[in-house]
């Protein structure tokens, strides 16, 4: 037998269709195969969860100090930021006095309300505002009652409407006059909203 001769009709039946008319079937997947991916769908390990670290934490930083040894403290209500405050002073006689200025406003105002803003301890009685705040330099604290002209006798430093103060350096607390002005400030009306 001899083979065909190819002829135009037979010719074009021999080529292939163009890509875009192809008729392309994925290859057969193996029947058990799809059968076992749907049986069980596959899952994403968990990632192992470590052991307690026997390192302790970290301790909390200590406050930045600003100029003149100043701590600088969030503003916030409350004992705790006060006590922050004065643990952050270096270690002199300026957080000893800070240390002693706060237990004179706890032990004559009972009713005291604490505070720190702009870096400095506030206290005042709550509804009244702020009567008093200090403040640490280099070479001494700022003590200022915000009613100060008011007191008697009104704390020499300041010469503005109402706010007066005094600097206090090393071995210059007079408690008994501290505790005087103590006590009239916080039977003032105070300064701004507590």
């Amino acid at each position: 037998m001899t083979a065909p001769i190819p002829t135009k009709k037979t010719a074009a039946l021999a080529k292939p269709a163009p890509a875009a008319t192809r008729n392309v079937a994925a290859p057969a997947r193996k029947p058990t195969a799809v059968a076992q991916k749907a049986a069980a769908p596959v899952q994403k390990a968990a990632p192992a969860k470590k052991p307690p670290s026997a390192t302790p934490a970290k301790p909390a930083a200590k406050p930045g100090l600003l100029s003149g040894d100043n701590p600088q403290i969030a503003k916030a209500d409350g004992d705790a930021p006060v006590q922050a405050y004065i643990a952050a002073i270096p270690d002199d006689w300026r957080r000893t006095l800070c240390a002693r200025l706060d237990a004179l406003v706890e032990a004559n105002v009972p009713q005291v309300t604490k505070a720190v803003r702009w870096n400095s301890p506030f206290y005042g009685i709550a509804g009244q505002g702020w009567f008093l705040g200090y403040h640490v330099f280099a070479k001494f604290i700022k003590v200022s009652f915000f009613k100060g002209a008011s007191l008697n006798p009104a704390p020499a430093g300041g010469t503005g409407e109402d706010a007066r103060w005094v600097n206090l350096h090393e071995g210059g607390l007079d408690e008994a006059q501290m505790v005087t002005w103590i006590r009239q400030a916080a039977a003032l009306p105070g300064w701004g909203k507590n």
